[in-house]
């Protein structure tokens, strides 16, 4: 992922920038070869990008090195932006479905939302990762709650006391929404994503600053759709997170008579295959949608400690803490791999704990 000094946008990039041939040795197929065009320089080298605001981590073979260079690199508190640095109660995941492409809805037998327009059935298994967080006394979370706000700009550990990251007690899905007004743009642009996590929060009633301060709305576009310049020869990234007031969006920034909002543009995921993370833990169709619950994951992860970027928790060169485990190999304390919740088991990647100054898969719940 490229690094801009001038951007707070924080993406997961794609496996895209491989050689054919590291890619086949990290246990992944080619990337398109418009894809595989993409700049591979090391991280925060991307001099050319056609997004040069990207940030976080440039994968190479199983991140080979990344973990060398990071080790010494904790993160560090960036002082908050609008008085926001992390989420601090328990977070709230609001998904928005969004536009008339997800066709027809529906409700399976356990109660989660079904669409017709979903051909790998990534709904389900969205709404299943975020009800599940926080349950089966899960401690991927815990990793997480190290962090806090309230410190001073450039501290490196939170003292006793201090107002932590929330623990998803119980689940972290507090809505879902299908949005079929209209259809989702064929290439929405980061204002227009904004707008509509705008849009979610008046539906969803959070209509005041504080009933947005630990919710995050995960914008969810359709198959086929290439929200920001996803799955182009110019994107090269899964997702990314943000919030409403960056005058780095794509359009610029979006206005909120509610607050400032949170979001996530995560687009659909399987569209690019294992260039997002297909049967990176998991083989044949137990790992189709590994990728999914990865990439979504990270950016959750992301969200509640730099919920207005980069105003929480981010190393001096501008990784965040899920940038800097990312494709970072399976298995260990620190790799992907399955973990179990209440609601099934998922393929999730491990994050960074300055606590260890690496990355971990779990980590006692701070409070």
């Amino acid at each position: 992922m490229g690094i801009s000094p001038t951007s707070r946008r924080m993406r997961l990039r794609a496996l895209t920038g491989l050689s054919a041939l590291a890619l086949a040795a990290a246990g992944f197929a080619a990337a398109p070869a418009a894809q595989a065009a993409q700049d591979d320089r090391p991280a925060g080298e991307f001099a050319g990008q056609p997004h040069p605001y990207r940030h976080g981590v440039h994968p190479t073979k199983e991140n080979a090195g990344q973990a060398a260079k990071a080790a010494t690199n904790n993160l560090s508190y960036g002082g908050g932006v609008d008085g926001i640095g992390v989420t601090t109660g328990a977070p709230k995941v609001y998904l928005i479905f969004w536009g008339t492409q997800w066709g027809t809805q529906g409700t399976n037998s356990a109660g989660y939302t079904t669409l017709s327009g979903d051909p790998k059935g990534e709904a389900v298994r969205t709404q299943q990762l975020f009800k599940g967080l926080g349950t089966n006394s899960e401690t991927w979370s815990g990793v997480m709650t190290q962090y806090c706000e309230g410190v001073a700009t450039g501290a490196t550990s939170c003292p006793t006391g201090s107002t932590h990251v929330g623990y998803p007690t119980g689940g972290a899905l507090a809505g879902v929404w299908v949005d079929e007004s209209a259809a989702a743009p064929s290439q929405a642009s980061g204002y227009q994503l904004a707008t509509e996590a705008v849009k979610a929060a008046g539906h969803f009633g959070n209509t005041t600053a504080a009933a947005n301060r630990n919710a995050q709305y995960v914008v969810l576009s359709p198959t086929g759709t290439h929200p920001d310049g996803f799955n182009t020869p110019n994107g090269g990234f899964c997702a990314w997170h943000d919030y409403n007031g960056d005058t780095t969006l794509t359009g610029g920034a979006a206005p909120s008579p509610y607050g400032d909002v949170a979001f996530t543009n995560d687009p659909y995921v399987t569209d690019m295959g294992s260039s997002c993370g297909q049967n990176y833990v998991n083989s044949g169709s137990t790992g189709t949608l590994d990728g999914v619950t990865m990439v979504y994951g990270h950016e959750y992860s992301e969200t509640i400690t730099d919920q207005n970027p980069a105003g929480g928790w981010t190393d001096s060169t501008g990784y965040e803490n899920a940038d800097k485990c990312s494709w970072n190999g399976v298995g260990g304390t620190g790799g992907s791999q399955n973990v179990a919740f209440a609601t099934g088991t998922f393929a999730m990647q491990g994050t960074w704990s300055n606590g260890v100054s690496g990355c971990q898969i779990s980590h006692a719940i701070v409070h």
